[in-house]
């Protein structure tokens, strides 16, 4: 009897050390493409990479060019965490679904018809929201509970033009181990640096750790990822450069 609950104590612990070989190996230095995983190298510029997907980054790579911003995705060594543009149509909207054409038609201003119409340091302002100087991987920042931030607060990062976001990777459960399932990185956009814990606007990375020869590209979850974490704010100050 006491032979039988020892081997199924080895076994127990065994399939726990095989559980967390295996947690341990998708964990470290992944490249998630919505929950999944693959080979996150590219030969070229993050704005090589970005040209590569036109479904995704066709008006993303437009307004980097509009601001005047594609030296810069194609030599700094920068991490990028990329709207896509699915946010960059839902903010320009159309007439009939609402959105900033449906806001400038009511208060009889030019409609937006091409993305040029856009002021280029309005694109530049909300663009450099997104753009961090050095490379960095999801390993390279620290743990954030949201629900701890006490004990795991993330960590905060001043972006190109110094606005403020808080960056870190929240470890999911698993099996009922806390901690221990995918890691997955997010980034708060702090609209006011005098009030660091307020007003958090938190958007997950939907596909990390995308190496391009001068940077990381970290691609925002389409959900919630506006282009400058602030839809309402790039609204305002378009209508109001508008006549």
């Amino acid at each position: 009897m006491k032979t039988l609950m020892i081997h199924k104590f080895r076994n127990h612990v065994w399939k726990l050390v095989l559980m967390l070989m295996v947690l341990s190996a998708c964990t470290k230095d992944d490249y998630y493409v919505e929950g999944g995983v693959a080979n996150g190298r590219f030969d070229g510029s993050v704005l090589q990479y970005l040209e590569s997907k036109p479904v995704e980054f066709d008006s993303v790579v437009q307004i980097v060019k509009l601001a005047g911003l594609d030296d810069y995705l194609t030599t700094d060594e920068l991490t990028f965490f990329a709207p896509r543009d699915e946010n960059i149509k839902e903010l320009i909207g159309a007439l009939d679904r609402g959105g900033l054409n449906r806001r400038l038609y009511n208060e009889g201003k030019d409609t937006v018809k091409v993305l040029s119409d856009v002021d280029s340091l309005i694109w530049r302002k909300y663009l450099q929201r997104h753009m961090f100087r050095g490379k960095n991987k999801l390993m390279d920042y620290p743990q954030i509970d949201f629900g701890q931030q006490t004990i795991y607060p993330g960590q905060t990062y001043y972006s190109y033009n110094n606005s403020v976001s808080n960056i870190g990777v929240v470890y999911n459960d698993a099996g009922g181990v806390k901690y221990m399932g995918y890691r997955q990185l997010h980034i708060s956009y702090i609209p006011d640096i005098s009030r660091p814990t307020a007003g958090w606007r938190t958007v997950r990375v939907a596909s990390s750790d995308i190496e391009a020869d001068n940077g990381i590209v970290h691609v925002l979850d389409v959900n919630g990822g506006e282009l400058g974490f602030d839809r309402g704010e790039i609204e305002n100050e378009i209508a109001e450069s508008k006549r």
